[in-house]
């Protein structure tokens, strides 16, 4: 018999129950729940004497450069965060730390004057955005650091073209049939002596394998010392398609033929294999394919076969085959017309 069947189930969970019923409507439960009430009462006030208190904090305020115009580059940040010491109330302190962050302090690079190149902000300068955001009954101690500083550069700028930096492999029968950049080309901007060197902006190193799929991603650019890109980022697009297999005819040219000789090929068109993306396949055709055969080249062969070849493959064509591979040739002498 299982130790545990509804039966015995039932008896323990009434045989509990009945026990918790006993104990609620005891003397013992009674005197247990009034301690418990006071004891509560008697911890919050405790709370409230104790948040009452005057107490010190700290805490960390973000700093936000903005304004920056676009032939500028600052060559030495201003520290990213203002840590301040305060005084007030617990309860004060404790909205603080429970309630929102605190805003940003915002410097406009516009508002301050340089002396070459080099920004100094004084407390006196931005303490009113820091006392803005506390408390009327807050007393301030301290601000570190109590300067804030930068240093910048200013260049000139010219267009340079954006450049893939990595590697995008296409998964079994795919490929990538293109790499579109949004915009493709962008403003570099950096002293005279460095602008001269840069080619190219370069993406983020990007690295993708078995693409099957067309990717569509936003990309930083490569940051390089000294210089500035507008935009620092761009839209990256990787277009992928499928290998499909096609066959043309494609007829042989004699070229370089003297006027009274002629070529004659066996057969005189041969089959051409290839694979090409689906989204290409009716535009490559026959005749964007060339098989040339020049006549010096046929007078140094030294045998009537020539192996068939293609002077140039159309762009995304890929795996090439002939059939046949070989023709059997004559070259041929023909009257000249009257």
């Amino acid at each position: 018999m299982p130790m545990f069947d509804r039966r015995n189930i039932r008896r323990i969970y009434l045989n509990i129950t009945g026990k918790a019923k006993d104990f609620l409507l005891s003397d013992k439960s009674r005197e247990f729940f009034v301690f418990l009430f006071f004891f509560f009462i008697a911890g919050g006030f405790w709370l409230l004497q104790t948040l009452n208190n005057d107490y010190e904090a700290e805490f960390s305020i973000p700093v936000r450069l903005r304004g920056v115009p676009n032939n500028t580059m600052i060559t030495s940040e201003p520290v990213s965060e203002l840590h301040i010491k305060v005084k007030d109330k617990g309860t004060v302190l404790l909205n603080y730390m429970l309630g929102k962050s605190f805003y940003p302090v915002s410097l406009d690079f516009s508002d301050y004057k340089a002396v070459d190149n080099h920004v100094r902000i004084y407390a006196s300068q931005f303490e009113k955005k820091v006392l803005s955001q506390l408390n009327v009954s807050t007393r301030l101690l301290s601000m570190k650091p109590d300067t804030l500083e930068y240093i910048y550069a200013t260049g000139m700028s010219k267009l340079v073209p954006v450049r893939l930096s990595g590697t995008v492999g296409a998964g079994r029968q795919y490929y990538l049939s293109d790499t579109i950049f949004k915009p493709d080309s962008v403003l570099a901007y950096a002293p005279e002596e460095v602008l001269d060197t840069i080619t190219a902006a370069y993406t983020q190193p990007v690295k993708q394998e078995n693409v099957s799929d067309t990717l569509r991603q936003q990309v930083s650019l490569l940051a390089r010392r000294g210089v500035k890109f507008v935009p620092a980022s761009i839209e990256m697009i990787l277009p992928v398609d499928i290998y499909t297999e096609k066959t043309v005819e494609v007829p042989l040219h004699g070229v370089n033929f003297p006027a009274d000789k002629v070529l004659r090929a066996f057969p005189s068109k041969v089959q051409v294999t290839f694979q090409v993306g689906l989204s290409r396949f009716r535009e490559i055709t026959a005749d964007d394919f060339h098989i040339n055969v020049s006549y010096e080249e046929l007078l140094r062969l030294g045998s009537d076969k020539y192996t068939v070849k293609l002077r140039n493959i159309p762009d995304g064509v890929k795996q090439v085959r002939f059939n046949p591979e070989q023709v059997d040739f004559l070259i041929e002498q023909i009257s000249p017309s009257l």
